[in-house]
């Protein structure tokens, strides 16, 4: 995890959801869809704290947690920049795997937005979501990120020379078969788990959780430059209707392997 941690002090991920703004609308559009009107709530792994501090601003009493400690600094410092410092019980630096410092049931909902993608063994994805049953109240709902690990296949075979090692059949067939991914260029995104899309929902299901939907946040991760140039030239009301089709067609079952992110809504059993 030190390594994850490396790469996230030197990296802007407040600043990649403004560049990438489909991946926050997409799944602030499900995540208000399904949220109770009020709550208290645990944004857990949840990096600068965009959502949290989005939820916020909306009334909820939130709680942060994430493994990198600039940006629980930075989280807190949005907030206090949106005036919504006094709806949060709390910063903390934690691991997801190890939640102690939070009783048991204790949240209404719990977002888990990142901490799936790093986690690379077995035994400790399954400590990260005992953990995310253990402190969600009974019946309450939880929202936990992926990325599908056919869509990282399809991004190694269009740009190799970006995702080393996967520059090479060999490599790209490995990883089709563990999901591991380490990049071999140092400081870049690395210590990564992609799983499986049929995976996802029998995982979640078999700790305790049932299954309300699974969507792709960012479809729009298969549009290059070129494409959102020619998007965005067409005006805001264009782009507003790609962004509103995207938010409808994120259901579709049928392209959740070409989102660069995928959101599981569930409910603890």
């Amino acid at each position: 995890m030190s390594e994850v941690i490396n790469y996230y002090n030197q990296f802007d991920e407040w600043g990649r959801l403004d560049r990438e703004p489909i991946e926050f609308q997409v799944n602030w559009h499900y995540i208000k869809k399904y949220l109770p009107r009020t709550g208290s709530i645990l944004d857990n792994g949840a990096g600068p704290g965009k959502y949290s501090v989005a939820l916020a601003q909306e009334g909820y009493h939130m709680t942060l947690t994430d493994l990198t400690p600039k940006f629980v600094d930075m989280a807190k410092s949005k907030a206090k920049e949106r005036n919504v410092e006094g709806q949060f019980d709390g910063f903390y630096l934690a691991d997801a795997r190890a939640l102690s410092l939070f009783n048991s049931e204790q949240f209404d909902a719990t977002l888990m937005l990142g901490p799936m993608y790093h986690i690379q063994q077995e035994e400790d994805r399954l400590k990260a979501i005992a953990e995310l049953r253990r402190i969600t109240k009974r019946d309450g709902l939880v929202f936990v990120a992926f990325m599908p690990r056919v869509r990282h296949i399809l991004t190694s075979l269009l740009n190799p020379r970006s995702w080393k090692p996967n520059d090479n059949m060999g490599a790209i067939d490995a990883f089709s078969r563990s999901g591991c991914f380490n990049h071999s260029d140092e400081g870049r995104f690395t210590g990564a788990y992609y799983f499986e899309v049929e995976d996802i929902k029998p995982f979640m299901e078999n700790n305790g959780f049932e299954t309300i939907n699974l969507i792709g946040s960012n479809v729009a991760a298969i549009l290059n430059q070129e494409s959102w140039n020619y998007w965005e030239g067409k005006g805001e009301e264009e782009v507003r209707k790609l962004i509103d089709l995207l938010i409808e067609r994120a259901e579709d079952p049928h392209i959740l392997g070409i989102s660069s992110h995928l959101l599981y809504i569930g409910r603890r059993k």
